[in-house]
């Protein structure tokens, strides 16, 4: 079992409709060409592949592309897009769930790692991607910078989006680390408003540098972006790239 919050079905049927900026060439082009580089002409394993947003357009570059997921709902919209024999997924959570062969590339985007709320999951997801990279293999996560210098003192909630069919902002438990995002957002043009919240558990970079030598994996690379931007203490997000020794 795991602590990661399972994605229903009404989720999974408007996930695509919600993300199209992150479903954008824009985004996803920098982001299959990074990963499509790190495989080579090996294969890749997706933890938490979701609906497919980078798996299929990753596997239509070419790359074999397996996934695991946690939500069956989610990964019944990505078998409307492509079939399981081009694009196998295994129903599992990240941090134990075992598929067949050995990869080149494991990674894990989108913030997706906060999922696993305690932090024994989040090691034992680093273990599981070493599991099943062969040597010489990396693992790559995409994740946020806690924002905790927007915090006053006193304060224990930040915006991340403030437009006219979206509020969402988080607030935080500073001692558990763990932060919840909350979303309001507009259905149809009625007034009527959903509203979402879901847990996640952040953590710093240099935690998961400690995370992965537990592992066995060795930090290779760290920047800001899909595009290789240099990562600083200003950057909100980063790209992390540790690897397996040969």
């Amino acid at each position: 079992m795991t602590s990661s919050e399972l994605w229903t079905r009404a989720t999974a049927d408007r996930y695509d409709a919600e993300e199209t900026e992150m479903s954008s060439a824009a985004v996803l082009g920098p982001t299959v060409d990074f990963l499509a580089e790190l495989a080579g002409e090996g294969a890749a394993l997706e933890f938490a592949i979701g609906t497919g947003r980078v798996g299929v357009p990753l596997r239509r570059r070419g790359v074999r592309v397996a996934g695991i997921e946690l939500s069956e709902p989610m990964a019944a919209v990505l078998r409307r897009k492509i079939d399981e024999d081009a694009l196998p997924v295994t129903l599992g959570d990240m941090a134990t769930t075992v598929v067949p062969g050995e990869f080149t590339l494991v990674y894990l985007v989108y913030n997706t790692l906060s999922n696993l709320l305690t932090q024994d999951e989040q090691v034992e997801c680093f273990r599981n991607a070493a599991r099943h990279l062969a040597p010489g293999g990396r693992f790559v996560v995409e994740l946020g910078v806690p924002p905790l210098r927007f915090l006053p003192p006193g304060q224990v909630a930040v915006p991340f989006d403030v437009s006219e069919r979206h509020l969402g902002f988080d607030t935080f438990d500073l001692a558990g680390q763990i932060l919840v995002s909350h979303h309001f957002t507009r259905d149809g043009d009625d007034g009527r408003h959903r509203r979402d919240a879901s847990r996640h558990r952040y953590a710093w970079p240099a935690e998961l540098d400690l995370m992965a030598r537990i592992a066995g994996l060795a930090l290779e690379r760290r920047v800001a972006d899909w595009d290789g931007t240099p990562f600083t203490g200003d950057s909100a997000k980063h790209v992390s790239v540790w690897r397996k020794p040969l």
